[in-house]
């Protein structure tokens, strides 16, 4: 018999359904994902640390999940909802399925429920403190620990995520991606001719995977090292990663971009994003339910093109905050905020969403491009 498993929002909403994964009890900001696929990859972002998260998708689970699309090495988030768990796995690259992967890493599941209807009440209501618990099933006490249980804001959960010691960085870009993609064999490079410090705030592991395509040889540091030890690499470029939560807690490692501001090219992704702005004098604040998804357009100002973009971010940079030296390049089209800023007089740029695309669209992957071309300036003009 199926054991049943319910869904507390702080606001006293109780949503019922049936476990899956492990059975347990978990705490966390609820929110909301609208991706048709890459469930594995979502999973595994450590960007969801602290978070449950739905699925707006009807039916996830149906290709299984293998050891090639792993993001990092276990799964973040605190729970996972679905409508529909599928009880076949169908794909020939599957090594498992979908409820034995969340039993294998201590992750608390719950299906059945009506996932449009929490859907809405997040979208009208913003996020909220939650408790999924497949053995505590009473309303009253569920609905009560919610409101007593932490939130994202002022918590530092980059902390949580944090790799425990450097590392170079030895993965390729998965074949699959190069058999889809007849441009990939244009800007793939063989050779490592440049070095890039990737700072490590809960890294998607498909970034690096792509900076070793355009011949970059990486080093992988804990986002919480300083700017001598950063340097002390002798980079051509340095990455700020993404990774969860809240931001503006995280003084130590927004010091540390300030100190490394107009010493190397800087490139920046979602929280790295985040931080470089702070870096530079601007604000961010809590968006009311986010960006979660794999279909959000951005606009990049500077061409006047559409992006469809992979996102995932409870948090945004405040354009009123925004100070003379950031420029605005890229913005989201659904609530038009900042989706991207550039320095306008040192090579530091970020983006609010992922180009690494995994999982989701390709279109912005020219990105990592434009950095290799401003290692390549910088590193020229070093030699002149």
């Amino acid at each position: 018999m199926s054991q049943p498993a319910k869904l507390a929002l702080e606001d006293g909403t109780v949503f019922t359904g049936t476990a899956f994964g492990a059975i347990g009890e978990v705490a966390g900001e609820a929110c909301f994902n609208t991706s048709m696929t890459g469930y594995q990859e979502i999973l595994t972002d450590p960007s969801y640390r602290g978070q449950i998260l739905t699925m707006t998708y009807p039916q996830i689970g149906n290709y299984g999940v293998n050891v090639e699309d792993m993001e990092s090495a276990k799964i973040h988030m605190a729970g996972f909802i679905v409508r529909e768990v599928s009880r076949t796995v169908s794909n020939f690259r599957s090594d498992g399925s979908l409820d034995e992967f969340l039993k294998k890493n201590n992750v608390v599941g719950m299906a059945g429920i009506d996932t449009r209807a929490l859907v809405r009440r997040l979208r009208s209501h913003g996020s909220m403190k939650a408790v999924l618990s497949s053995v505590d099933l009473d309303d009253a006490s569920l609905v009560e620990k919610a409101k007593a249980s932490a939130g994202l804001v002022g918590r530092n959960l980059v902390q949580e995520v944090l790799p425990e010691q450097q590392k170079m960085w030895e993965e390729d870009l998965s074949p699959w991606i190069k058999m889809g993609d007849r441009n990939r064999a244009l800007t793939s490079r063989k050779e490592q001719d440049l070095h890039v410090v990737a700072l490590d705030y809960g890294m998607k592991w498909n970034i690096p995977r792509h900076l070793r395509d355009l011949g970059c040889k990486v080093t992988v540091l804990p986002g919480t090292v300083s700017a001598e030890e950063v340097l002390s690499h002798n980079p051509d470029g340095i990455f700020l990663s993404n990774g969860p939560g809240d931001p503006e807690p995280l003084t130590g490692p927004v010091e540390t971009i300030q100190g490394l501001l107009g010493k190397k090219p800087i490139f920046g992704i979602c929280l790295g994003h985040q931080l470089l702005s702070l870096a530079c004098g601007a604000k961010t604040f809590k968006l009311k339910f986010g960006h979660r998804g794999a279909n959000q357009p951005v606009l990049d100002v500077e061409t006047d093109k559409v992006e469809i973009t992979s996102q995932n971010h409870g948090f945004a940079v405040e354009e009123a905050s925004l100070p003379d030296c950031l420029e605005i390049t890229h913005r989201n089209l659904n609530d038009n905020t900042v989706a991207g800023v550039k320095h306008k007089e040192l090579p530091a740029f970020s983006v609010q969403y992922h180009p690494e695309a995994s999982a989701g669209p390709h279109d912005s992957e020219y990105l990592f491009l434009r950095f290799r071309e401003a290692m390549d300036e910088s590193k020229g003009a070093a030699t002149a």
